[in-house]
């Protein structure tokens, strides 16, 4: 008792030069343990993070195409942005619908390029017809900004004025063939260059490189 009264005593009496350590410890306390609140809080951020990708490849790994074709069309709209997220891609939203400007999703490949997705939900024997691409190369660079317009189809192929339409506009055209392909595991960037190969509609379509202009996604 009489060594904390003395403690007590020579605190008052020094407590000019004694509170700035007082004061200092304190902070360091307080600092440390936001610190550590910080990090789990980032910790479950991030744990949270990869549960949700990993889920994500999940679904897109586990569909066959005939999976695919019992989807509606909002469906294979979320798995195609699902596809694009197991592969790297970022920012990645889908904004199909009324008003979309051809448009359906909406990303960014992981160099950095800024990716315009048209999805058309087709029956397995249809093809997509000129009219249709035309649509999606008047607004996919001009109106949503896309160093790589992709229009993906579940329809056997393009007509031949819709892949010329789409060579001519450096726009990847994704016929059934390459879907189930992506579907089963091929990489995004991997197919990109095959734009309408393996349709056996003999297609002259070439085989292209990855657009130039690269951009970084928005922060």
């Amino acid at each position: 008792m009489a060594a904390a009264v003395v403690a007590v005593v020579w605190l008052v009496g020094n407590w000019s030069t004694v509170w700035p350590v007082v004061l200092a410890a304190l902070a360091v306390l307080v600092i440390a343990g936001t610190g550590r609140l910080l990090w789990r809080a980032h910790r479950h951020a991030v744990d949270e993070d990869h549960k949700w990708r990993a889920e994500e490849e999940a679904k897109a790994r586990d569909l066959s195409m005939a999976d695919v074709d019992a989807l509606s069309w909002q469906e294979f709209e979320q798995h195609v942005a699902a596809l694009c997220r197991r592969d790297g891609c970022t920012k990645v939203v889908v904004c199909g619908g009324r008003g979309d400007l051809g448009a359906d999703v909406i990303g960014y490949l992981p160099d950095g390029r800024k990716l315009v997705v048209q999805c058309k939900k087709y029956a397995p024997e249809r093809s997509v017809s000129s009219h249709d691409m035309q649509k999606f190369a008047g607004t996919a660079r001009h109106e949503h900004g896309a160093d790589v317009p992709l229009f993906v189809t579940t329809g056997r192929t393009f007509t031949k004025e819709a892949y010329g339409l789409a060579d001519r506009q450096d726009i990847v055209a994704m016929n059934r063939n390459l879907l189930g392909s992506w579907v089963n595991g091929a990489r995004l960037e991997a197919l990109l260059p095959l734009s309408g190969r393996g349709s056996g509609s003999g297609s002259s379509s070439k085989s292209r490189g990855p657009a130039r202009s690269k951009r970084k996604p928005p922060q």
